[in-house]
């Protein structure tokens, strides 16, 4: 207890004993690009247009009410790289200690220093055999009651978010929770939340560029669109700009562009007012964010492809066809027969598919924009949608999740619910 009441004198030497450890868990980023553990200030983390995680110094912890320092140290990094501001500020999310985990923290790894101090001290302090292994036995204890604390210390994720380009930017708070390494679980929680995207589908895509909109009149570049994505919290948060290039990629070649995505040009000609090098339906070459070309508006592709059609010779002679080659003069045809009944249409749709645990929030986005949203919006339509959930554990769920699932699924009024024992 002594070496444990020195130690609380020399508070450097605690705070890196726990960047220590910490750094070795950060070595695993999860879906993150990087990691920047401890940075001491906003220069200290890079402008780069790919989703990183932020582990900030325990200094600057988050607690629940009014702004804490974790939110006022973030804010400063998003804000601002050193004395130039930051542009890519939708790349960053934020981890914290929780304010009220720390002392907890403290304690355990003062513990595990004194212990330690006293085994390397063991000859000074002429310690018999039996206490030495003592000694170590504790230290061991220590060591591992303090790698515990760290991730029940940091489960603060900060999320920069803005609901319309008009809003100010605000903080939402979530809980991070689980076994893994502290940016594994973070990116787990952030996809979940649909606040890291790792799978982003043309359809929406297009969705933003008409709801923003991010058009810059009848197109946008593919280079701005990058910038965009990374630069404004009201978009999506993508992994990386490959995401976004792969989007672009299947939107150009599918064959319903014109309904549900976009089209491709290499080039706009201002002085002739057309589009260089315009392409729909079929695969583009596109790995580089910063490389030439633009998205088009389909209508406006479509009024371009049309004008560019040659017209066939003959197109406008309307008259009907000479099978007996007399000269096209002779009867027209004829009787018609009677065109066929239009078959009875469908009237009911059903289907069943698996989700991944770790993205159900983007998956469930996905199949309400391009299944759901179709049926849903017909007049008389009655849509029903029904989630269901199995898990199983071999070694059993522990007493604190079996007790949280069920507190949970009553608040969000599940019709049916429960653990079983086989």
């Amino acid at each position: 207890e002594d070496r444990a009441e020195q130690m609380r004198r020399n508070p450097d030497r605690i705070e890196q004993e726990i960047g220590e450890r910490m750094r070795a868990d950060l070595r695993q980023f999860g879906d993150f690009s990087r990691v920047h553990a401890w940075p001491h200030a906003g220069h200290d983390v890079p402008d780069d247009p790919d989703a990183r995680l932020v582990v900030l110094e325990i200094k600057h912890p988050y607690g629940r009410g009014g702004e804490s320092a974790a939110e006022q140290q973030a804010l400063t990094i998003l804000e601002s790289r050193g004395t130039t501001p930051r542009i890519y500020r939708n790349a960053l999310v934020f981890l914290a200690a929780d304010a009220t985990r720390l002392q907890e923290l403290d304690e355990a790894v003062r513990r595990f220093l004194a212990w330690e101090s006293i085994v390397a001290e063991r000859d000074q302090l002429n310690l018999a055999p039996q206490q030495v292994r003592q000694a170590e036995t504790r230290r061991d204890t220590a060591a591992a009651e303090a790698a515990s604390r760290i991730p029940e210390t940091y489960r603060w994720l900060l999320v920069p978010t803005q609901n319309t380009p008009q809003d100010s930017v605000t903080w939402d708070a979530l809980n991070v929770t689980g076994t893994e390494p502290l940016a594994v679980r973070a990116a787990r929680k952030l996809k979940g939340q649909e606040g890291l995207v790792t799978v982003y589908a043309s359809t929406l895509l297009r969705m933003e560029l008409d709801r923003v909109p991010l058009w810059r009149g009848d197109h946008v570049a593919i280079s701005q669109l990058v910038e965009d994505y990374a630069r404004y919290p009201y978009l999506p948060r993508l992994k990386d700009p490959q995401l976004l290039l792969g989007s672009i990629r299947d939107g150009v070649s599918i064959l319903t562009w014109e309904h549900d995505t976009f089209a491709y040009a290499e080039s706009f000609d201002e002085e002739a007012a057309r589009y260089r090098g315009l392409r729909v339906g079929q695969g583009i070459e596109l790995r580089d964010p910063s490389a030439r070309g633009v998205l088009v508006k389909p209508a406006v592709a479509r009024t371009q492809l049309d004008e560019e059609v040659e017209p066939t010779p003959n197109g406008d002679d309307k008259r009907t066809p000479d099978p007996d080659g007399t000269g096209g003069d002779g009867p027209g045809p004829g009787p018609q027969p009677p065109e066929p009944q239009p078959a009875p249409r469908l009237k009911r749709f059903h289907g069943a598919v698996t989700l991944d645990a770790d993205r159900v929030g983007l998956d469930a986005s996905q199949i309400a924009n391009e299944v759901i949203a179709h049926m849903d919006g017909l007049v008389g339509a009655k849509v029903t949608v029904t989630l269901e959930i199995e898990a199983e554990l071999p070694d059993g769920f522990p007493d604190n999740v079996v007790r949280t699932v069920n507190e949970n699924s009553s608040t969000l009024k599940f019709s049916d619910h429960g653990f079983e024992h086989e």
